[in-house]
């Protein structure tokens, strides 16, 4: 439930309406709000008796969120909320930040050769699975910590940010001591004790839809973490499994619209995953963008022959390169821009050549 103030109420309204649902056995949440405020009421069964609240002075509306989710509703926070990973790399905005990187962390060498390519292709930041949970135990698992150490040498040698997947509690706060955002991996959208620890430790995290998990799911899984007081989360959709064999996963595109609708969080696409043939990784990173997707998450391995994991989808540096710049054109025409790359030069028109219009529907989807 939602008590939205009146316009201009003064903080002893606000203060009383907390009082009362707070003897009513719940807890609030004032949300300040450029024009007003709204209190949102955790913990209640639907049984809140509103005209209790209703009739406190300054209050303007009751709205009775419905949904299984709360927080990471839009009637919750009518606003998109934008989260920042790093200074200049924000998802949820005008701008859309493209993370790119190898599946894992295989060595030194080789993964300072791909933060210097995701740099050089004009790419945002760096990803890299330092931690692997893998479908066979006998596939490759990662390098543990000591993958960390090697993400931590590559931001230092490039000044990208770092991207890296956290498979347990003991690992998070592993991740944590490194990387700029924790990611949640499909296998573990709904490891619930995994999603309440990356809540408490209030680091951005990265939360991928799990590969039969419906939009539903996915945002119940957001709200594990947005209920632990950390709303610096990011969605992902990578695709869910389908009937045809054709490609690795269906990328499933309504999703973005979808959840643009449903929910203030940012989405991202990642077309790798969510096709799993590098042919088809660049139109669907297009198409992603095209959608709303306000982000990418895509896989650029120096030499994928060679690759110890996800080879076969890994974009090459130049096709990471031309991607890029494709998807600076996708951008531009629905009144975007791809952020630039860290220590480059902004090749995206500012603000004066996109209307006010196209920025405010960019912004708020």
């Amino acid at each position: 439930m939602l008590v939205v103030m009146e316009h201009g109420a003064p903080a002893a309204a606000v203060e009383r309406v907390v009082e009362v649902i707070e003897e009513l056995g719940y807890e609030a949440r004032p949300m300040p709000g450029a024009q007003r405020t709204a209190i949102g009421v955790v913990g209640n069964d639907g049984r809140v008796d509103a005209s209790r609240l209703s009739a406190l002075p300054g209050v303007a509306q009751i709205i009775h969120v419905t949904q299984p989710y709360k927080q990471v509703s839009r009637e919750w926070r009518p606003e998109s909320t934008i989260v920042t990973i790093a200074p200049g790399v924000s998802f949820g905005g005008v701008d859309v930040p493209v993370i790119a990187g190898p599946c894992s962390v295989e060595s030194e060498a080789q993964i300072l050769e791909s933060a210097r390519a995701v740099r050089d292709a004009g790419a945002t930041a760096l990803r890299g699975g330092a931690f692997k949970p893998r479908s066979s135990p006998y596939s490759f698992q990662g390098l543990g910590k000591r993958g960390l150490e090697l993400l931590a040498l590559a931001r230092r040698e490039t000044g990208l940010p770092i991207v890296t997947e956290a498979i347990d509690d003991e690992g998070a706060h592993l991740v944590a001591e490194v990387a700029d955002c924790i990611q949640i991996g499909a296998r573990n959208m709904q490891n619930y004790s995994l999603l309440k620890t990356v809540g408490r430790i209030g680091k951005p995290v990265l939360l991928k839809r799990g590969m039969a998990a419906t939009i539903t799911d996915l945002l119940l899984s957001a709200e594990y973490i947005l209920a632990e007081g950390n709303d610096k989360v990011i969605l992902c959709e990578r695709g869910v499994r389908s009937f045809d064999p054709a490609s690795r996963n269906m990328l499933d595109l309504t999703a973005i619209p979808t959840v643009h609708r449903l929910s203030h969080l940012p989405i991202v696409g990642d077309p790798s995953h969510g096709t799993g043939i590098r042919e088809k990784v660049t139109p669907m990173a297009r198409a992603a963008l095209a959608a709303g997707a306000d982000g990418l998450l895509v896989e650029m391995h120096p030499h994928p022959d060679k690759a110890l994991s996800d080879g076969a989808q890994s974009l090459h540096p130049d096709e990471l390169a031309t991607l890029v710049d494709e998807l600076r054109a996708v951008a531009l025409a629905i009144g975007r821009r791809v952020t630039p790359a860290v220590g480059l030069v902004r090749v995206q028109p500012d603000n004066h050549s996109i209307s006010g219009t196209q920025r405010a529907a960019a912004g708020t989807h």
